[in-house]
């Protein structure tokens, strides 16, 4: 099995990649979803998380209410801090025992995990390879705002609020160029995945008798 971190800023291109990836042939274990799954209604992870922010983040139908917690967390590096402590200890349990599931299946499964916070959280050193989805924090802002409709203080604070690009390409075994189009990243996946089908096949090869 082959253990794959992708990680990128937040609006570089990191879920075109993840997609790409997927179509392929990766199993790839989103940990964006997996923190959801960890805050659903009737979870331990929201009983947590109401008990730690109040019942003001709490929606109407007890579901979270992601931009009521977001304004708090993201103005705040201790508040955000506090509920990491929170859902990241439950997404790597998830996240684990998805991967173990893959590796039951397919023991030369390629799994993807595909994680925002991979360098934030310290897991750099944990894959066989680190793939980063580069592009300018400037120009992951001006997507922000024009392509998800944030304004322009609210997209400088998601940016801010995560690793600088240098702090990702300090850890990176292959960076992705996502400053261009999601044909031109989608293409640069291609040529990774024919790397690592390479070099699946070589460790395959090496354990057979």
């Amino acid at each position: 099995m082959q253990r794959i971190g992708l990680t990128g800023g937040i609006a570089a291109g990191k879920s075109v990649a993840a997609r790409r990836l997927a179509q392929l042939g990766a199993v790839v274990i989103d940990s964006d979803a997996l923190a959801r799954e960890a805050v659903a209604p009737g979870t331990a992870g929201l009983d947590a998380v109401v008990e730690e922010f109040g019942p003001g983040v709490l929606a109407a139908d007890d579901t979270l209410d992601r931009g009521a917690l977001a304004a708090i967390v993201f103005t705040d590096p201790a508040a955000r801090a506090r509920l990491d402590a929170i859902v990241h200890p439950i997404v790597r349990r998830l996240s684990a025992e998805r991967e173990a599931v893959a590796a039951a299946t397919d023991h030369g499964a390629v799994v993807v995990h595909d994680i925002p916070l991979l360098v934030e959280t310290g897991q750099a050193d944990e894959f066989h390879v680190l793939v980063v989805v580069d592009a300018p924090a400037l120009l992951r802002v001006e997507r922000l705002v024009r392509l998800r409709g944030m304004d322009r203080q609210a997209a400088e604070a998601r940016v801010g609020a995560q690793a600088t690009d240098a702090e990702r390409l300090a850890v990176a075994d292959v960076v992705l160029d996502g400053t261009g189009s999601d044909d031109d990243l989608r293409l640069q996946v291609d040529a990774l995945w024919e790397r690592l089908t390479v070099e699946r096949a070589d460790e395959l090869a090496a354990e057979t008798p």
